[in-house]
């Protein structure tokens, strides 16, 4: 792929001039790893990368793009599984500029504000990775309500975006739950900011809120006000070897009966725990197999003991691993985190991440296993996720060949059985041709106006999360 260089392309002359010249990428070599997708599955042409430092270089460069009828790819740490953050190919001559989308990423908006100890929030930049934001709340004594494995390289503007869930779910509430304001810049280059950071504000409609979950296809969201919550005191991880996920539910009620700081739920099965042993290297957890695996971790005074109290005994657990020191509990979470990495280390995998009722979660996982085998004979299913949400990651390897069939066939159950084609991950452009399986022509139309409101030239992210109308 030939990609103009900034000395004959007008446009990335000037958003050189705004960014500077070692800000501006065009060498295709160091555009490849803005040009695909963390998956490997989504990659396209871009006539160029951008890079800009703060809130007013990101404006400069949307009016610029504006200005040229220009489409714009924001990106964050690109660790996206939906295809949502990369340029996509446009059709026509693919070494023209003109087809190519230009590529503005926000890792350099990395600024971390003083933590407000008052107001329990944080001002952070949209570049700012979770593991920096996790350190500069804990170097103040307060915590990140939210966490997942990716936190090297996921950044806070890519959570908000694709409102980013995670392990802490259960307690903290989702990354919607965190956005106390935000700043972002609209497709006309206008710096639009709420960042009074009040709990409390019913003027007009809830922009931040709207802007969460959006994709980037909205506004290009620069800085977020980031809501702390209390360190977490004693916790204890447990490891829970069971037979279904039937039986996994019975004691996740159990415990949250007895039990409010419960943060995590995690399950997983023999096939992940295996694959990630082999990869990983990792000693078995039990003694024997078992069909399926609960991770749960809570936290505060007593929580050992009241943990404790729940499991000894339970007739549906056979065996149980307890965790409280820090090397300890990271062992037992190594089972459940390493899962991606080493299903990525087999092979390219179909990635889909749903959520159904808990009334038919094990009636989900039963169906998917069929689903799959009957549109990719020999495709190997795993399953995990968050049990409490009802949220599975289904990665299918070996089906790359039927990878649309297999996508078809699986969301299909999801809503056949009332569940989210989408969970945590957003729509991107993976599940662009599913959405209307969950969501009704007036809801996509509603939708399509707000685009239309938002960003009436279609120049931001197009082609994610709603399909171009005949107007675009």
């Amino acid at each position: 792929m030939a990609t103009e260089p900034v000395g004959t392309d007008s446009l990335a002359q000037a958003l050189a001039r705004i960014v500077g010249p070692a800000h501006c990428l065009t060498d295709p070599a160091v555009t490849a790893a803005y040009r695909t997708d963390w998956t490997g599955r989504f990659t396209g042409p871009a006539r160029c990368v951008v890079r800009p430092a703060n809130t007013g270089q990101v404006a400069a460069v949307m009016a610029s793009c504006a200005e040229a009828g220009q489409s714009v790819v924001p990106q964050g740490g690109n660790t996206g599984l939906v295809g949502g953050g990369v340029p996509r190919p446009r059709g026509g001559d693919p070494h023209s500029p003109r087809q190519s989308e230009v590529v503005v990423s926000l890792a350099r908006l990395c600024h971390l504000e003083p933590v407000d100890q008052v107001g329990g929030t944080v001002v952070a930049g949209a570049g700012v990775t979770l593991a920096m934001l996790q350190a500069h709340a804990r170097a103040a004594g307060c915590e990140v309500g939210v966490d997942f494995a990716s936190r090297d390289s996921a950044t806070v503007g890519g959570m908000v975006a694709t409102n980013a869930v995670g392990t802490r779910v259960l307690r903290h509430g989702d990354v919607r739950a965190q956005v106390r304001g935000l700043e972002a810049v609209t497709a006309a280059g206008t710096v639009v900011a709420r960042m009074t950071a009040l709990p409390k504000d019913s003027t007009g409609y809830d922009l931040p809120g709207l802007l969460v979950g959006s994709e980037g296809t909205l506004a290009i969201i620069t800085r977020v006000v980031w809501r702390l919550v209390p360190p977490s005191r004693e916790p204890v991880t447990a490891l829970l070897g069971l037979s279904s996920h039937v039986e996994g539910l019975a004691v996740l009620r159990a415990v949250q009966g007895a039990i409010t700081s419960l943060e995590a739920a995690e399950t997983f099965g023999d096939a992940e725990l295996e694959l990630v042993r082999r990869h990983a290297q990792l000693p078995p957890p039990f003694r024997r197999a078992y069909q399926r695996y609960l991770l749960l971790e809570c936290q505060g005074a007593g929580a050992v003991e009241a943990l404790a109290s729940v499991l000894e005994g339970h007739p549906l657990i056979a065996e149980t691993a307890v965790a409280i020191d820090p090397p300890g509990r990271a062992a037992l979470w190594a089972y459940r985190e390493r899962i991606t990495e080493c299903i990525n280390a087999e092979d390219v995998p179909v990635k889909l991440d749903v959520a159904v009722p808990l009334a038919v979660l094990a009636r989900f996982e039963r169906g998917v296993r069929e689903v799959v085998e009957a549109v990719a004979p020999g495709g190997r299913v795993f399953s995990f996720g968050h049990l409490a949400e009802g949220n599975l990651h289904v990665n299918v390897l070996g089906a790359d060949r039927a990878a649309d069939a297999v996508e078809g066939a699986v969301l299909g159950l999801v809503a056949e059985l009332g569940g989210s084609i989408s969970a945590e991950h957003g729509v991107g452009v993976a599940k662009l041709r599913w959405l209307s399986l969950t969501r009704s022509p007036e809801d996509i139309a509603l939708m399509r106006a707000l685009k239309r409101a938002f960003d009436p030239l279609a120049l931001l992210n197009p082609g994610v999360l709603l399909p171009p109308d005949a107007r675009e």
